[in-house]
């Protein structure tokens, strides 16, 4: 059998061995003269599965801001509820006090677009960075200056209004990443996700053609995600389908590609771990295509709710700083 039989073999992340991998393979017969469904089983397998050369790193930036949103909380609530203050002494009222006027110095950020002399005072990135930070410590601050209780309308109102800002700020911080490059990044359109996701070529598609089945249901979802609906309610469904829909696609690549790679461990003599490494590499490419399939699918929507969430976080932000205004006024009267 010539090597023109056999696809390249191309360096890849599984480092030197495939080469010797490659060599070893030699045509091993059953003895009952099957020598030809031997070699047709071998010619239908790459020799290396080779994974996606533009591979996007996952970004990791919103669970950093969750992890410590969550342990600011918690280092809040030990403080505010260890007895060493009260809302009303010296250290309750600075907490509240200083967390209050860090929640006014948000509005900087909306401001900056506003007025000429703010745009030269460094990159919207950095401003964005700042933002975020106060929109976390000053909602922990006052926490820790409430002591976890509500002792009057007035305080329950400010408090209740500053949660919904603070969970609205981390749904729209959500939102952001979805439509832009990381936390800090430019925003994206459709055109360079489908590019930077690899969507417009059959790379890998064309790597996994050893697994007819598995290609098939690729596309399948491929043309599921990517189809045109009319209307804001088809757009809507397929958005909630997505999820569970990439799952079931994933779980049914999987198992046939483990068929297909399994007989080809069996024409060509593999051991299991040579098996358990190829077939990884056929399953990480096929959950990447599906990853970014959806993600590409997922932007039009995200977008569009981005776009209605400032809609939305502006009144509830004006809201805010008048039931603080009237926090502090009454505190100061009573």
């Amino acid at each position: 059998m010539s090597s023109a039989a056999f696809p390249e073999v191309k360096p890849n992340r599984m480092g030197a061995d495939a080469p010797r991998e490659a060599a070893a393979e030699k045509p091993r017969g059953d003895g009952n003269g099957d020598g030809n469904s031997l070699e047709a089983a071998k010619a239908a397998v790459p020799f290396v599965i080779v994974p996606h050369p533009q591979k996007t790193k996952k970004d990791r930036s919103f669970g950093a801001v969750m992890a410590s949103t969550a342990l600011g909380i918690l280092v809040a609530y030990f403080i505010g509820r260890s007895g060493w203050f009260t809302p009303g002494d010296d250290i309750g009222y600075y907490l509240g006090l200083v967390g209050g006027v860090l929640m006014l110095l948000l509005l900087l950020y909306p401001l900056r677009k506003h007025v000429a002399a703010l745009r030269n005072w460094g990159a919207v990135k950095h401003w964005f960075s700042v933002h975020m930070i106060l929109g976390i410590s000053g909602p922990i601050l006052v926490l820790a200056h409430s002591t976890f209780h509500m002792r009057s309308t007035n305080a329950a109102v400010a408090l209740v209004c500053m949660l919904v800002v603070a969970g609205s700020g981390i749904v729209g911080r959500f939102f952001y990443t979805k439509v832009h490059r990381g936390l800090y990044g430019e925003k994206l359109n459709l055109k360079e996700l489908q590019a930077e996701s690899g969507l417009e070529s059959a790379q890998i598609k064309s790597r996994l053609h050893f697994a007819p089945a598995a290609e098939k249901q690729l596309a399948d979802f491929q043309a599921f995600a990517l189809a045109k609906r009319e209307g804001l309610g088809g757009d809507t469904i397929r958005f909630l389908q997505l999820g569970m829909r990439r799952y079931g696609t994933y779980r049914a690549c999987r198992d046939e590609l483990a068929v297909a790679l399994r007989a080809a461990a069996n024409a060509r003599g593999w051991d299991e771990a040579k098996y358990q490494r190829r077939l990884k590499a056929a399953t990480d490419l096929a959950a990447e295509f599906l990853g970014a399939t959806q993600r590409v699918a997922e932007f039009g929507v995200y977008d569009r709710l981005l776009q209605l969430w400032h809609v939305a976080h502006v009144p509830l932000v004006y809201l805010l700083v008048i039931s603080a205004i009237a926090h502090v006024v009454a505190v100061h009267m009573y």
